[in-house]
């Protein structure tokens, strides 16, 4: 399989258990089983295939998931009766992690890429048998849009028609996988549109990749700003990897609101049931569109500008704030302060009135003291009677 593009990610791949035909051999670690997943891609050449589908499963739970500490957030909320869009490659409406929960419009259904169905499954993948990756909110429906022609190849237009149509659509949650350098008044009219039509937009704060042609004169990488992540409105994320860190020679972020995991990502592809391994910005954003399907789900009553203020005020302090959805979930922050929430004090009921509950103790001591002193009267008194009253020693 020829890729042209060099946004997929192979220096950062991770040894993950997986199952399969054994692939990537070269660099294997000895666990029996263990091996490489394969990348995904970011954009496809022009006469370059399709992804194919991957024959690795992974069989453990990805570092990601951890991180983001899902298995407490998915005990309060796992996203249910919230629509998240998915603007991007497409989302392939086969996957079986995302079975009867998909949508697709405009042809979105098919996913020669694979970019989009792999946000999508952060987003929303339910676990499969012998698998556990899982998405963030495994219980959301998708809705599939294009904001990319069949390359990868993004577009400022598309981009902008897919927030207005899911906004129209009723999507709570629009995720667009892409950072554009143009498009500034269409996508930025569009993310108002989708404002007042009570949808919070999540993109990247920086592009996974750039090809040459998109970098300056001497290579160098562009600052931004990118669209629509600098929209009104629009939470922008960037990426973090394992070890805290962004991924080496990675696009710079402009202006980003908070940071989630976004390097050696594991999700679903475009054919099968079989499992890719990526890195980039537009993969953190699907972290945090699925958190906000959490939050939306379990407090529905919050408009979307809420909703937004309610992950920025509840994240983990760092250079760039980090994600936190178990904290977006259980906290609830001051008005206004975007800082780590403290914790809301437990509310203990009045201490009820202990008058019947002595009164009752008295009664019992009373009871067992007279109790005590009939038995032990029952012993002395038919030996006293015996001996005629007399002391020890003497006789009657």
């Amino acid at each position: 399989m020829k890729y042209s593009y060099v946004g997929f990610v192979l220096a950062t791949a991770v040894m993950l258990p997986v199952t399969g035909v054994p692939a990537f051999a070269a660099g294997a670690d000895d666990r029996p089983g263990a091996m490489l997943l394969p990348p995904l891609p970011v954009r496809l050449g022009k006469d370059s295939p399709c992804t194919e589908a991957s024959k690795e499963t992974a069989t453990g739970a990805a570092w990601s998931q951890a991180a983001l500490g899902l298995s407490r957030a998915q005990r309060i909320s796992r996203g249910a009766g919230v629509t998240v869009a998915v603007v991007d490659t497409g989302v392939f409406s086969g996957a079986p992690s995302l079975a009867g929960r998909t949508t697709a419009l405009d042809g979105a259904g098919e996913d020669c890429v694979g970019h989009g169905t792999f946000a999508a499954g952060l987003i929303a993948a339910a676990p499969e048998k012998g698998s556990g990756i899982s998405g963030v909110a495994p219980q959301a429906e998708i809705i599939a849009l294009r904001g990319t022609n069949d390359r990868g190849v993004p577009s400022s237009q598309l981009v902008a028609l897919g927030i207005r149509e899911a906004a129209d659509r009723g999507a709570q949650v629009i995720y667009v996988g892409q950072a554009l350098r143009t498009g500034r008044a269409e996508i930025t009219a569009a993310v108002a549109y989708a404002a007042q039509h009570e949808a919070l937009v999540v993109a990247p704060a920086a592009p996974d990749a750039l090809p040459r042609e998109e970098r300056g004169p001497n290579g160098e990488m562009p600052q931004g700003p990118y669209w629509p992540a600098a929209a009104p409105g629009v939470l922008s994320v960037v990426d973090f990897g394992p070890t805290g860190a962004r991924q080496k020679n990675a696009p710079p972020a402009h202006e980003p609101d908070l940071a989630a995991p976004g390097s050696s990502m594991v999700s679903v592809g475009p054919k099968g049931s079989g499992h890719y391994i990526g890195s980039g910005a537009s993969l953190a954003a699907a972290g945090v569109a699925g958190a906000a399907a959490l939050v939306r789900a379990y407090r529905p009553e919050m408009s979307a500008a809420e909703v937004s203020e309610q992950l920025l005020a509840t994240t983990y302090p760092s250079d760039t704030p980090r994600l936190d959805p178990y904290a977006a979930l259980s906290i609830v922050p001051e008005q206004g302060k975007r800082v780590p929430a403290q914790a809301v004090p437990a509310h203990l009921p009045e201490p009820a009135d202990l008058g019947p509950r002595n009164r009752a103790l008295a009664i019992a001591g009373v009871g067992l003291t007279v109790i005590l002193l009939i038995g032990g009267a029952a012993a002395v008194i038919p030996r006293g009677r015996a001996r005629s009253w007399l002391p020890p020693g003497r006789q009657p």
